[in-house]
């Protein structure tokens, strides 16, 4: 085993132990933090390329089945009334395997698959395939393994400015969920479209979530709107998408979206309301997500020559 591949090992095996261990301790928060991020790195070695990775294909698919258990567990401590809870006694049986990945040679003690590289459905897609599912009784194969080479946190810099012009920055803040502790990876996809639902600048993601608490999934960061908001046209409005991973379906889902037109264009904050997803970029059958006042804060500057 060469230097690298016995630290890679010991790094899994400390971070196993640190989530398992804020699990014990009840810190749930801690625990599914450190379960998705080991998780993410363990997914990540299980696609490696043959010759990027010191594992055999027989071992990547363990160490992708180890990433599915973390992920599961993640999605357990999130939920309140998980059916088919994969449990802390369950989680610790991994770290032996783990430990002992190159050498491990018997069948896998649970009925999990590697997750397949993540999906991110176009628009109307996902709704077709959810209905397909739950017509199939829920939980069944999951969609196709596919993926998108698009991957969150694409955020690009400001325009350079124009006499005369303004450019918008829009700090996206936080956004109240009634079940914001549940979102695992969650993201918000940022476009601005005509009436007709086109683009008319590029599409920007913002990273994963800063951290989730309570009712709200923070961000605190900013967009720089592609386009001077003069050259904007009439009727157009920034929308903002909502999404998160779901391990069970294995693609990225939007929840819900919200939009600001141009007359709300002004420096300060701003509260804007949540729409019942799929994204309806016509703004033509609009329906509010929940009755209760959960909204997606923003905080927006104007920049001018």
């Amino acid at each position: 085993m060469s230097e690298v591949t016995r630290s890679l090992l010991q790094r899994w095996g400390a971070s196993l132990r640190r989530g398992a261990d804020f699990d014990s301790w009840g810190q749930l928060v801690e625990a599914i933090d450190e379960y998705q991020i080991l998780a993410r790195h363990l997914q990540k070695e299980a696609q490696a390329q043959h010759n990027n990775s010191e594992f055999t294909e027989e071992q990547k698919k363990t160490i992708g089945k180890i990433a599915t258990c973390l992920e599961l567990r993640s999605a357990a401590l999130q939920s309140t009334q998980s059916q088919e809870e994969f449990k802390l006694e369950d989680l610790k049986k991994l770290e032996p395997i783990l430990k002992n990945i190159l050498t491990y040679n018997k069948e896998f003690p649970f009925d999990v698959q590697p997750i397949p590289l993540r999906r991110i459905l176009a628009p109307g897609e996902e709704e077709n395939l959810e209905f397909e599912e739950d017509e199939e009784g829920g939980a069944g194969a999951g969609p196709p393994d596919s993926f998108s080479a698009r991957v969150p946190g694409t955020l690009l810099p400001r325009l350079p400015s124009e006499p005369g012009m303004t450019l918008l920055t829009i700090r996206i803040e936080k956004i109240g969920l009634k079940d914001a502790g549940q979102c695992i990876d969650p993201y918000i996809t940022v476009s601005v479209k005509d009436l007709n639902g086109i683009d008319l600048t590029p599409v920007q993601d913002t990273p994963v979530a800063s951290r989730k608490e309570d009712t709200y999934v923070h961000f605190n960061v900013d967009i720089e709107l592609q386009k001077h908001v003069e050259k904007l046209t009439k009727g157009a409005a920034i929308f903002f998408e909502f999404k998160h991973y779901k391990p069970k379906k294995r693609f990225t889902s939007t929840k819900c979206f919200a939009f600001m037109e141009m007359d709300e264009i002004k420096p300060g904050p701003i509260v804007i309301e949540l729409y019942k997803k799929p994204t309806d970029f016509k703004r033509k059958k609009l329906q509010l997500l929940t009755k209760k006042p959960l909204y997606l804060h923003l905080n927006q500057s104007l920049h001018k020559e």
